[in-house]
């Protein structure tokens, strides 16, 4: 009798490491998560986990802004000085300087506390999305609308170079590290090059945001790609939003 076919093996799930200094709240995202599939690991204060970082490898981190011995925001800087892996902050306030602290650390989204479950989910989801994305096969379609640029292209703007393929980006050929959502801004604008695209569109397209969604987090993207490309690279259009000059 011939053995049985083995069943495929699993996909290999996704760490998160978790960061907050509330035990109600760590526990309760952690068990939450967990029964999404998620193998979490948490931390009660910043420097904890910043060992636990450095020590493991994690899929995406979850940092509370307001946390003891070294705050969120600081802890996003220390993980952007080795790491492009996805961050979402979470903060209780709420208030422009925790999510402009936060986004300007390097992170690639935020949440507000209290936040339901399958809002944050849904926010990881989208960040794990961004950070294995492939562009599509086949030719653009209209701005806002359309695949980013086909697979295996290379995209040449001035100095700028895209390898849409390798998903590697130069100016004047030294290589740029990207975060998964800085590369996949880029690439929504390298799709349209010199087409003005709007916030919301940007959001719905890049963050998976609907209309209700926080432009703030487009500004601080393209002012941390600016910093990264140059900053006359990307156009601000005043009152409607933003181009790729060709």
């Amino acid at each position: 009798m011939s053995s049985p076919t083995p069943a495929p093996a699993s996909p290999r799930p996704v760490r998160v490491l978790l960061v907050e200094d509330d035990d109600l709240m760590r526990r309760s995202f952690t068990v939450a998560l967990e029964r999404y599939g998620y193998r979490m690991n948490a931390a009660a204060d910043g420097l904890a986990g910043l060992e636990l970082f450095r020590d493991e490898s994690f899929d995406l981190l979850i940092l509370d802004v307001m946390l003891p011995g070294l705050d969120g925001i600081g802890l996003c800087r220390r993980v952007r000085e080795t790491s492009l892996v996805p961050v979402l902050m979470m903060s209780a306030r709420g208030d422009g300087l925790d999510v402009v602290a936060g986004l300007e650390a390097g992170a690639d989204d935020y949440v507000v506390k209290p936040v339901d479950t399958y809002v944050l989910v849904a926010r990881i989801r989208s960040l794990l999305r961004r950070a294995t994305y492939a562009p599509a096969p086949g030719p653009g379609q209209a701005a806002g609308e359309g695949p980013s640029p086909a697979a295996g292209e290379s995209l040449v703007f001035g100095d700028l170079t895209i390898d849409t393929g390798g998903l590697e980006v130069s100016v004047a050929d030294r290589p740029v590290a990207l975060t998964p959502t800085e590369l996949k801004l880029l690439l929504e604008f390298a799709a349209h090059p010199g087409i003005v695209l709007e916030r919301h569109t940007l959001l719905r397209n890049v963050w998976e945001y609907g209309w209700d969604g926080d432009s703030r987090v487009v500004d601080l993207c393209v002012q941390r790609l600016r910093s990264k490309l140059g900053r006359d690279r990307i156009e601000t259009v005043r009152g409607f939003g933003y181009k790729l000059r060709r």
